[in-house]
């Protein structure tokens, strides 16, 4: 007998628990806690700036992202010697489960998991080791005894699940886990994934993480080689990355991560946790089509799965954090899958890329942005896409430009994360009843 799988549209509504975000933390570019994130994003203060020399690999007008602190100054001298990219996700992490009211080895551990996404697993870790190694293996006879000697370590630090394994161990979180390593989606895959897994009944609650440190010089030498990252701007190089724009020639990378606590209703109920957000629905696709190139049917095939497992309409959501990425085929396919979904733009969603203050965080993107769009909704500000000032006719979406829209009712919010590979994640995230009211930014 065949045995087919229950999908969630199968089942009525009332049978699946609502899944809630009950804390959420963030060491990005922009700042080094969700709040500072989100205001720098509000205010549009680009954290990009020139690449230092260490990491441009005499590469001319490299531009990077770093992050906003050093993740290493806000942890015990014990994680020193952990990956950069390890290090950011167990401050965001923390600060979420601080947010939560989580304490290690919480009631019910056995099912509370731990779901990480990344792009580059321990790119810091790898681009020291080989630097070390050929750098010995090319001096002196003395050198070259050494080159082959290397910390015991270096593998369980450079792996692709470090930060996974190390949040579960550090908090006693002993639910299923995983990490997804799907270059530019990771993050929301494993987000959408730990829905599913509470929705179902596989789990109660779940840490998210979503975590990037690839600024080194291996990295940027091969991303130099797509021909995908911006060029400086002669006058501003804070203001190098233009989604949507006309004179967009690419993105900056950047590092960071972010973190959400997701739990069932029931579950945040019975501890008297305040919910921030519902994450209500997740959409997935492949494109099938080009190893670099997006595909407007993928995309749009993710949006609609997103809303119709969130079960809303497209006029239901407020917002759109875009992928975004300031390239030029990825910025006019976006925006016509947009289209394509939600209809013209004086129907539509206000959309707006952050990607242009923060730069492109890969693995941590999804959640980071999700993080964002959340923000937006909870404090009705909706951040601008920084520097456009002259937009591409053939991006015909409500685009938030010039400043920050302010005073907004959003109930449902979208991000986007897009791929290479054609691997398309959508996150759809609305309002509960719990959650605080509108709270207006300062300008």
């Amino acid at each position: 007998m065949r045995v087919v799988p229950r999908r969630d549209d199968d089942v009525q509504a009332a049978e699946l628990p609502r899944v809630v975000v009950t804390g959420m933390g963030m060491l990005s570019p922009l700042g080094a806690d969700v709040a500072r994130s989100f205001d720098a994003a509000v205010a549009a203060r680009s954290a990009v700036r020139a690449a230092a020399p260490d990491i441009s690999a005499g590469l001319a007008g490299m531009l990077a992202a770093p992050a906003a602190v050093e993740p290493a100054a806000l942890l015990d001298t014990a994680d020193a010697g952990l990956d950069r990219a390890t290090q950011l996700a167990l401050v965001a992490a923390g600060q979420a489960l601080a947010e939560a009211g989580v304490e290690p080895d919480p009631h019910g551990a056995e099912r509370f998991g731990v779901f990480s996404g990344i792009g580059f697993g321990g790119a810091s870790t790898l681009d020291a080791m080989f630097s070390r190694y050929f750098g010995l293996l090319l001096g002196d006879e003395a050198g070259r005894r050494r080159a082959t000697v290397v910390h015991p370590l270096t593998v369980p630090r450079l792996m692709a699940n470090a930060s996974q394994g190390l949040v579960s161990m550090r908090y006693g979180l002993r639910g299923m886990g995983n990490t997804y390593s799907v270059a530019c989606s990771s993050s929301a895959i494993a987000a959408g994934e730990a829905l599913r897994a509470i929705r179902h009944g596989y789990l109660d609650a779940a840490v998210v993480l979503g975590s990037e440190a690839m600024l080194t010089a291996g990295s940027m030498v091969a991303w130099n080689a797509l021909r995908v990252l911006a060029r400086p701007d002669a006058a501003d190089p804070a203001a190098s990355c233009r989604p949507f724009d006309r004179r967009r020639n690419g993105f900056v990378l950047g590092e960071g991560a972010g973190a959400l606590v997701l739990e069932s209703e029931s579950r945040a109920r019975a501890r008297a946790a305040a919910p921030l957000a519902e994450l209500a629905g997740y959409g997935a696709s492949s494109d099938a089509h080009h190893l670099t190139a997006p595909s407007l049917q993928g995309q749009v095939a993710a949006m609609r799965q997103a809303l119709e497992h969130a079960r809303l309409a497209p006029g239901d959501i407020g917002y759109v954090n875009a992928h975004g990425t300031a390239t030029d085929l990825g910025d006019v396919i976006e925006a016509q899958s947009i289209v394509e979904v939600f209809g013209p733009a004086a129907q539509g969603p206000a959309v707006s890329s952050t990607k242009a203050v923060h730069g492109h965080l890969i693995g941590a993107g999804g959640v980071i942005e999700l993080i964002l769009a959340i923000q937006a909704m909870r404090t009705g500000v909706l951040p601008p896409t920084a520097h456009l000032g002259d937009v591409d006719p053939r991006c015909a979406v409500d685009l938030v430009a010039g400043g920050p829209r302010r005073g907004c009712r959003i109930d449902a919010v979208m991000s986007n994360s897009f791929a290479f590979g054609g691997s398309n994640a959508c996150l759809v995230a609305r309002r509960v009843a719990r959650c605080d009211p509108p709270r207006e930014i300062p300008s």
